[in-house]
């Protein structure tokens, strides 16, 4: 079964719209902080992985609004690799509104892996370590 982190928020006033809604690009930043975690959990962390030349650009991503969260909700975001291969990771995310887990949103981001001159990276054949540590979560 592949591994799901969890991180947990309050929305912030300054996150809302007029409306008093989380406005829709708040929740790209909470997708890289459930990322964030989630290879910190994995053992490694982004700071770690960008000193020994693996860079992860994101090259898309996508977010389905479903429930509007508003000022001082709690939230819980899960961040899972949907899909693994040499050369590009996906994450999948979702976001809940807490106590109830009322689903607030779904998305993506999918990324490449690169060296530091942005040249397409084997993860695999480049790192071993590192592809067997996100290979065991995927």
């Amino acid at each position: 079964m592949a591994y799901k982190s969890e991180t947990r928020l309050t929305v912030r006033y300054a996150e809302t719209d007029m409306m008093g809604i989380v406005h829709h690009s708040r929740y790209y930043p909470w997708f890289e902080q459930a990322r964030t975690d989630f290879i910190k959990r994995s053992g490694l962390t982004y700071s770690q992985m960008e000193k020994m030349g693996i860079l992860l650009p994101l090259t898309e991503t996508q977010c389905r609004y479903i429930y509007g969260l508003t000022y001082e909700d709690e939230v819980l975001i899960t961040c899972e690799i949907e899909k693994l291969t040499v050369a590009r990771i996906e994450f999948a995310y979702e976001v809940y509104k807490l106590p109830e887990m009322k689903k607030a949103s779904e998305g993506k981001t999918k990324h490449g892996f690169v060296d530091k001159d942005m040249r397409p990276l084997n993860l695999k054949k480049a790192f071993p370590e590192v592809w067997e540590k996100l290979s065991g979560l995927a």
